[in-house]
């Protein structure tokens, strides 16, 4: 089938792709940072496969989690886009998980956060682009980064950060509200004590 300007729709996607392929590895830039890949505002959608979550209480409030699955693309990748075959990627993910009980066995759940990039692997490479310190404190800036946000912006806890942030606490009364409370107090005694007098 034609388009307006005559192309196929099926020419028309075969160059959108190789559009996308040619961009991929193209520097872009982020708020003044380089970077290859996946321009951003674009997403992906995934399928993942029967896995295997385990989990492990260590505290009333804590668990530690594994998650082992193979995830599939929905629908195709521009052929020539993308990292080649072998690459591996370090993520570290911050989010809700929100369950329901449906019956003794089977719960709903929805999985909603961030991922963040500490490290990769390249395909020819044996090692990591940085060190397991470097990631370290790639994470520690990423959390103290994230509790500076949550602390700036407080809204609801039920969301991820970026689109609904964890309220702040209380603040506690403020001393010139403290000394204006104590001053009332002390004006309320001595108008008891002129009356007594």
């Amino acid at each position: 089938m034609a388009t307006a300007n005559g192309k196929s729709k099926k020419r028309t996607q075969k160059e959108a792709d190789k559009d996308l392929s040619k961009t991929y590895n193209q520097f872009k830039e982020f708020e003044g940072h380089k970077y290859t890949g996946m321009k951003i505002g674009r997403s992906h959608k995934w399928y993942y496969d029967k896995g295997e979550w385990k989990e492990t209480k260590v505290t009333p409030d804590l668990w530690t989690i594994t998650y082992a699955v193979t995830k599939r693309r929905a629908g195709k990748a521009p052929e020539g886009s993308g990292v080649p075959i072998g690459t591996e990627y370090h993520w570290y993910i911050l989010a809700h998980q929100h369950v329901r009980k449906l019956n003794a066995n089977d719960y709903t759940t929805a999985l909603t956060g961030l991922k963040y990039k500490l490290a990769h692997k390249r395909a020819d490479k044996d090692r990591w682009n940085i060190s397991d310190k470097a990631q370290r404190k790639r994470l520690i800036k990423m959390l103290k980064d994230m509790i500076v946000q949550l602390e700036n912006a407080p809204e609801n806890v039920s969301q991820a950060p970026e689109t609904k942030i964890v309220p702040a606490p209380k603040k506690a009364m403020t001393k010139p509200a403290a000394a204006s409370t104590r001053r009332k107090k002390t004006a309320t005694r001595k108008k008891k004590a002129v009356k007594e007098v």
